[in-house]
């Protein structure tokens, strides 16, 4: 099969700029002058008249003497986009040149794969676990309320190293569940649901579906459908919130050592016919991460974007947040969660347990939490989308570093695709 070549060029607002070549064949990337680690970035091809027929998509970065594959993937969507990691950082004021053809005789391997099994979906990088999607319903500790047994929920999150950084169903709150996101204070038609305290019996959050899973050389992923269940309904339980939810991962390398970049999209839809208020309380909704029992007042540390530690981060704004721990094994590990400049409130509120909240043990509980300093209000037949993503290292990572990633995520590339 004959290939075809095409040129993708734009701006990015991080400090790259595309630009095409006179033969209209490549992509070319010039960096500002900071360092760039090298993470996911994708490109609208919707130009290009992409179909699977034409074969795998196939991408070169080029020097003067060779070219070098580097790993895409296309997300056929709404619009198709070409999604790729440079397979190296980019040096201040570095150009890079990309070519891109459709080959048929390409093989694909996926990196990254989406594998279905009796209670989960996993998500891992070769035979290293990333996440666990928890779609069966996990039932209530032993000799506790049933009502604490739930459905849709991410654990264990894993390190590179395979530490594990989540935990479930906690002795101080069986109803924490890894990574999570139900709303607490909420008014439905003039009811008031707690979706995130079971035990109060007035609602839950629960898997309603697999929309669809994939494995690729760049990332898998995973989309399901959620329903907030609203308990105290007249004529029993109904649903007062769909939600999408869309989990993908990809494996970097930054710092020169390998991380797991985590995609968490919240996309929310009030399914009543009235406002839903999302009122204003400390903590629900946004991104919740109940950490490891191996994270504790003696070894869990946090450090935001503004410079605010576990001491006095709690109902600070933040575009970024590093917590980190023990790894159990002598070590430490650790999450950088960023929040999307789209999402309402950015700088985002953030709420984060001191080392006195839990006295016994010092544990670590943080929330990108949207509705901490003001309340929402989901209105019908309207759309709401939170987007985050999770750095996920073992070590240490350099705060520079973590501002770098939150620009490169939350200032995505504007791109135009010519022939």
């Amino acid at each position: 099969m004959r290939m075809k070549t095409f040129v993708i060029i734009g701006f990015f607002l991080a400090g790259f700029v595309l630009s095409a070549l006179a033969d209209n064949t490549r992509l070319i990337l010039t960096n500002g002058p900071a360092v760039q680690p090298a993470v996911p970035l994708s490109v609208d091809i919707d130009g290009l008249d992409y179909n699977p027929d034409r074969g795998e998509p196939v991408l070169y970065r080029l020097d003067e003497n060779s070219r070098h594959p580097v790993a895409c993937q296309i997300e056929a969507g709404r619009t198709a986009r070409l999604w790729f990691i440079p397979d190296k950082q980019i040096e201040p004021n570095e150009k890079m040149v990309f070519e891109l053809v459709f080959d048929g005789k390409a093989g694909r391997q996926d990196k990254i794969t989406a594998r279905i099994d009796d209670t989960a979906i996993v998500l891992a990088a070769g035979d290293k676990k990333i996440l666990r999607y928890y779609y069966a319903t996990y039932p209530a500790p032993a000799g506790k309320n049933p009502l604490y047994q739930r459905s849709g929920f991410i654990h264990p999150l894993y390190s590179p190293g395979q530490a594990v950084l989540t935990q479930i169903q906690p002795a101080d709150h069986y109803h924490h569940y890894g990574i999570w996101s139900p709303w607490t204070k909420t008014v439905v038609q003039g009811r008031e649901v707690d979706f995130w305290n079971l035990a109060k019996e007035q609602g839950t959050v629960r898997f309603a579906g697999l929309l669809g899973a994939v494995s690729g050389p760049v990332y898998g992923g995973l989309r399901a459908r959620q329903e907030h269940v609203d308990f105290t309904a007249p004529g029993g339980h109904k649903v007062a919130i769909n939600e999408t939810l869309d989990v993908r991962a990809f494996a970097c390398r930054i710092e020169n050592r390998p991380m797991w970049a985590i995609d968490f999209t919240s996309i929310l839809h009030n399914a009543t016919d009235e406002p839903i208020e999302l009122s204003q309380y400390r903590y629900g909704g946004g991104l919740g991460f109940r950490a490891t029992e191996n994270w504790n007042r003696e070894n869990c540390s946090v450090l935001t974007s503004e410079g605010k530690t576990r001491a006095d981060a709690s109902g600070s704004r933040a575009r970024w947040c590093d917590i980190a721990g023990g790894d159990g094994k002598g070590g430490s590990c650790g999450v950088v969660f960023l929040s999307n400049r789209a999402n309402r409130e950015h700088p985002e509120p953030v709420y984060v347990w001191p080392v006195d909240t839990m006295k016994d043990t010092g544990d670590m509980f943080f929330e990108f939490c949207p509705i901490h300093l003001t309340g929402w209000q989901l209105r019908p037949g309207q759309e709401y989308t939170l987007r985050y993503r999770m750095i996920v290292y073992d070590g240490k990572i350099n705060p520079k570093t973590a501002e770098a990633l939150w620009k490169n995520y939350t200032y995505p590339p504007v791109i135009a695709v010519k022939r």
